[in-house]
C-alpha cells in the first residue's frame, strides 16, 4: 500500500496465509484472529498477508482509509497489500493463480466472498478455506503448526 513492490518470494520458506480483506464486510473481526495468529507464529515463519478488494462492494475508498482502519480498529501488524481484483477481467495474476486451487469440496474457480484464506506452504502446496471458515479453524491452525520452518 505504500506504493513499493515486492515479491511472495520476500516470504519463501514461510508459511503465508493470503486473505482479501474488507473493512466494512461482517466477516471484518476475522482481523484480530489474523493479527493474534501473527503474533503468535510470526517469529517461527508465519505471516498473513491482506489484500483488500472491493470486488464485494465493501472496502473503504483509499489505501490511507484502509490502513487507518486497520490499525485504529485491529492493531494489524500484518502486511495489508495494495487493493486488488480478485475475480473478473481485470484479476490480480496472484489470484487468477490461487483460484486454480480447489477447497476441501473439490471446487476451484471464483472467490466466493471477503475473507477467503489461501494457505500457502513452504513447499508450495496452496490450502483454500472459504470466507466463513475462521482464520483459526483447527485445519488451518493444525497446517501452520505442522510446516512452520522454525
Amino acid at each position: 500500500m505504500d506504493g513499493t513492490t515486492t515479491s511472495l518470494a520476500e516470504w519463501s520458506g514461510d508459511v503465508v496465509l493470503i486473505v482479501n480483506v474488507a473493512s466494512r464486510c461482517g466477516l471484518a473481526p476475522q482481523y484480530a484472529t489474523l493479527e493474534r495468529m501473527q503474533k503468535e507464529y510470526g517469529p517461527r515463519g508465519f505471516t498473513v498477508l491482506g489484500f483488500p478488494s472491493n470486488q464485494f462492494l465493501q472496502e473503504l475508498s483509499s489505501n490511507e482509509a484502509v490502513l487507518e482502519f486497520c490499525s485504529l480498529t485491529y492493531g494489524v501488524t500484518f502486511p495489508v497489500l495494495d487493493r486488488v481484483r480478485v475475480n473478473g477481467r481485470h484479476t490480480h495474476p496472484l489470484y487468477v493463480e490461487l483460484k486454480k486451487t480447489p477447497d476441501d469440496d473439490g471446487k476451484a474457480g471464483r472467490v466466493t466472498w471477503n475473507f477467503e484464506k489461501f494457505l500457502v506452504l513452504p513447499d508450495g502446496t496452496v490450502r483454500r478455506f472459504r470466507p466463513h471458515t475462521v482464520p483459526d479453524d483447527p485445519a488451518i491452525v493444525g497446517l501452520i503448526e505442522a510446516n512452520l520452518p522454525r
